[in-house]
């Protein structure tokens, strides 16, 4: 893999480049200090392209939360369902967008939680890239018992479909499909640059687009043996909505791939950044509001928290479907694997430390490891360790509901809203230009911070009241 932001340098050819080099100034924010930066690097542009950094984004939030979505409306009603699914995305698309800017203060193209957390709260810069480690990590085992349970099911009926005799009983254990998985998932946890998975992508994407056409069709013309429907109601609030509202809210979970993304894409301005934020966020809202509308008015009332479930297996059209998720949930997986090794990696080693000189004339540090500054060595050790710890669980656990949920509930909710908020504002104190903007960020701080404990505090009550149902978080 070619490096784009150059070699790694080592002491000697850092003086070189001194000496060989003109001096670059980059204005950052902090403690209200200019601080100038010396980098050959920064002359570097990225390679990916925005269509290829909309998919990667997009994939990374268009997960297996989608399926639950139209339970939301049940709960709550077509008309408070939508509206609170488009302000989950309008949100999660401001938090980005604060962490967009937090990019642009980092040295070039080396932006990353921990690069940020140095120059707003460097004490717990490790603690932040800490839970987003654990936050990718569950969120992958999530989706590797998924590909476990669901692949039998999908094999029996395209057996079925195509053949009379039942399938082989090895390929009704999903241990078995798990580890044959594990091969095609391996050389994609290798790769180092989120743009080398733009093709896995496309492909999960397509993924997507044919569950959304299922849901369209099966509501125009439905299929055979399909359960009755329910009722269908514009505004009815129920108990579950307490379960469903933070499936919503950490569906569009995709902070962790932010920085790579801005870190790769070519010449990465802020109206490029709003487009590849905006398109990204824009399509999963899409996506969700017309597998949520058309699947609760298919089943009303009466629909289930997995709406691919509420389809018959015997039907071909849906046994693709069920494939199709599959694949979504597989290609998912890497996209998870790549900021979950990169965190830890800022975690046991925070990297070479660049001098900076201030306008005072005092020497600072910044981190500046870069995901492709990692030694190959490292690189192996940490994929290595992510994906035999994380298919040992997945093989020897099927429920790992109540984790999942404590995770999302933590991790999504101060990934996307927290440290976002709290960042900019940090970033932006004492700029009067950015007043406005500042108090919004502090405010998606503490509307972050209710949502935690709100979340937290629910996933508890579900512990102690095991009668409750509740969905696991994306």
């Amino acid at each position: 893999m070619v490096n784009t932001y150059g070699a790694t340098a080592t002491s000697s050819s850092a003086e070189a480049v001194d000496d060989e080099d003109t001096n670059e100034h980059t204005a950052f924010l902090g403690d209200n200090r200019d601080i100038t930066t010396t980098r050959k690097e920064d002359k570097a542009d990225g390679h990916a392209s925005i269509t290829s950094s909309i998919s990667n984004l997009a994939n990374t939030i268009i997960g297996s939360g989608m399926l639950t979505f139209p339970l939301a409306l049940a709960s709550a009603g077509i008309l408070p369902g939508m509206i609170t699914c488009v302000l989950s995305g309008g949100i999660a698309a401001f938090g980005l967008y604060l962490l967009s800017l937090c990019a642009a203060k980092t040295p070039h193209r080396r932006s990353s939680f921990f690069a940020v957390a140095e120059i707003t709260f460097p004490k717990a810069a490790v603690f932040f890239d800490a839970a987003i480690a654990i936050k990718c990590f569950g969120v992958s085992i999530s989706y590797l018992i998924i590909i476990k349970g669901l692949t039998p099911n999908v094999v029996s009926s395209l057996y079925h479909d195509l053949s009379d005799a039942e399938p082989p009983a090895w390929s009704q254990n999903g241990r078995n499909w798990l580890a044959i998985f594990m091969i095609i998932l391996i050389p994609l946890a290798f790769l180092r640059r989120l743009n080398s998975l733009r093709h896995t992508s496309y492909i999960a994407l397509f993924s997507v687009v044919y569950l959304v056409i299922i849901v369209i069709k099966c509501y125009f013309w439905p299929l055979k043996d399909m359960p009755p429907a329910g009722e269908i109601r514009l505004v009815h609030f129920t108990s579950n909505f307490l379960s469903t509202f933070p499936v919503q809210v950490f569906a569009f979970t995709c902070a962790q791939n932010l920085f790579p993304i801005y870190n790769e894409v070519k010449s990465n301005t802020q109206p490029r950044m709003n487009i590849i934020i905006g398109s990204a966020i824009g399509s999963a809202t899409l996506t969700y509001e017309i597998i949520a509308v058309f699947g609760y008015l298919t089943f009303g009332t009466n629909v289930g928290a997995n709406i691919i479930a509420m389809y018959p297996s015997t039907s071909l059209f849906v046994a693709i479907g069920q494939l199709a998720i599959v694949i979504l949930v597989l290609f998912s997986y890497p996209l998870q694997v790549h900021p979950c090794r990169n965190c830890l990696d800022k975690v046991f080693h925070a990297g070479d430390s660049v001098k900076q000189v201030d306008s005072e004339g005092s020497e600072v540090d910044i981190d500046d490891h870069g995901s492709d500054d990692m030694s190959n060595t490292k690189h192996t050790i940490l994929t290595l360790a992510i994906i035999a710890s994380t298919f040992t669980i997945a093989y020897l656990v099927d429920d790992l509901k109540i984790v999942l949920s404590f995770v999302g509930s933590t991790g999504s909710t101060t990934l996307s809203f927290i440290l976002p908020g709290l960042m900019y504002w940090k970033l932006s104190r004492g700029d009067e230009s950015s007043k406005t903007l500042n108090r919004a960020a502090l405010a998606l701080a503490v509307y972050g911070a209710f949502i935690f404990v709100f979340c937290l505090g629910f996933n508890i009550y579900q512990v102690v009241q095991p009668s409750t149902s509740g969905d696991p978080a994306h």
